[in-house]
């Protein structure tokens, strides 16, 4: 006999609940910089080359060898160029947006915060002939609208909103123009169709628990050929620049950065790369995050105060799950109450030591975003659920404060 959750008397929003014993061994949920690998310390970084130049032969032979494994780890096709970047994800998806777009019409597809930077980017700084399509928190944008001449632009995870792209397939395998695919918060966690992207952005900081500051920029062939094709007619500040006399910078794509990387981030970004090889690689990477994500879906499923912000099964994500608090005593309150009660409930479960930096993005509604990419331990995630519930009951039972 099946129960209903909405009418067992062990999901009523209601109910006291005890404080519970069993807490996360690791609190860290953030979003960003995310957990380091299970057992790292910083003795990780004792090989790291400091007090050398980035330039000399052991220096550019640990950054080719981040590229390198960085490639394979991805299952990137050989033809494509990887290269590490200033100002982590950011600074990739704006190196390709400002050296690759003008010949074409542009397509914006956003549907978070960091969706709506690339829109800024493109609409008010570029200023390029370009259409937005927009959906809001919790949705996706309509991918049909995708003009077959056109460029375009889009996040794989929304970040911030915790809703993902379901496929790939909307993308046309013979497209006029290119596919940049903002990958940050879905690469190591989600496959990627490579064949229909053309550049692929990532950072070091999401999911395998790199330091922050370094991104990561791939291109396709297709991509190459823009670039040595195309020339702005636009300054490009020195660290956008990716060729040298109408040529790709090959070097770039080899080690030799364009600015001076921190070498320390680098030994660390190499030892979370050998971690993930050593437990299997990406099929393991994407498992531990479908197992950590599935914790929490089985719980929302039957809680009945909060909902998955994504409106879709389909489309939530496995790594920055974010949620909303759906109770109507909670609903009931004026936005800036919503917003207080999702503040205070983040700050109560880091008060407790259970979870830390749970709170959802700035920009996003209110409620709580939980990291489940592949460096957390689902037991962690199976440890925290019980703390949700009592934090929420003991914030119920203080509704009248808000």
């Amino acid at each position: 006999m099946t129960t209903d959750p909405h009418t067992d008397p062990h999901t009523d929003p209601h109910r006291e609940i005890p404080r519970p014993d069993l807490r996360p061994a690791d609190p860290r949920f953030s979003s960003g910089p995310a957990r380091k690998r299970p057992g790292w310390t910083p003795q990780a970084l004792a090989g790291a080359v400091v007090g050398r130049s980035h330039r000399s032969v052991p220096g550019k032979s640990r950054l080719e060898a981040a590229i390198t494994r960085t490639h394979q780890l991805l299952g990137m096709p050989a033809e494509y160029r990887l290269a590490i970047v200033p100002a982590s994800d950011t600074g990739a998806v704006e190196m390709a947006l400002w050296s690759l777009l003008g010949p074409r019409p542009v397509d914006i597809f956003a549907w978070e915060s960091f969706g709506e930077e690339w829109v800024t980017d493109v609409v008010t700084e570029l200023r390029l002939d370009s259409r937005v399509h927009k959906a809001p928190y919790g949705q996706l944008p309509d991918f049909s609208a995708l003009r077959p001449e056109a460029d375009f632009i889009f996040t794989q995870n929304g970040t911030t909103s915790g809703v993902k792209i379901p496929d790939f397939d909307w993308i046309p395998a013979d497209r006029h123009g290119l596919a940049i695919n903002d990958a940050t918060s879905a690469a190591f966690a989600q496959p990627i169709d490579w064949g229909k992207c053309d550049v692929v952005t990532l950072s070091w900081q999401k999911a395998l628990g790199g330091e922050g500051g370094h991104g990561m920029l791939a291109l396709s062939p297709r991509a190459v050929a823009r670039l040595e094709s195309f020339q702005p007619d636009r300054p490009l500040p020195k660290i956008f620049r990716m060729t040298k006399k109408g040529k790709l910078d090959e070097e770039l794509f080899q080690g030799a950065t364009i600015n001076t990387p921190s070498m320390l981030a680098v030994e660390d970004w190499l030892d979370a790369l050998g971690w993930a090889e050593r437990i299997g690689g990406l099929p393991v990477l994407m498992a531990r995050a479908d197992a950590n994500a599935g914790a929490l879906h089985e719980w929302i499923a039957r809680t009945p105060w909060i909902a998955n912000l994504a409106e879709r099964a389909e489309t939530a994500s496995n790594t920055g799950l974010c949620l909303r608090i759906v109770d109507p005593r909670v609903t009931a309150l004026s936005d800036s109450g919503q917003t207080q009660f999702a503040k205070k409930f983040a700050a109560l479960l880091e008060q407790e030591g259970v979870a830390l930096d749970a709170g959802s993005y700035r920009a996003a509604p209110p409620g709580l975003r939980i990291w489940c990419g592949a460096t957390v331990e689902r037991s962690d995630v199976e440890a925290l659920i019980p703390w949700l519930d009592w934090a929420f009951a003991t914030l119920a039972s203080e509704l009248a404060a808000f």
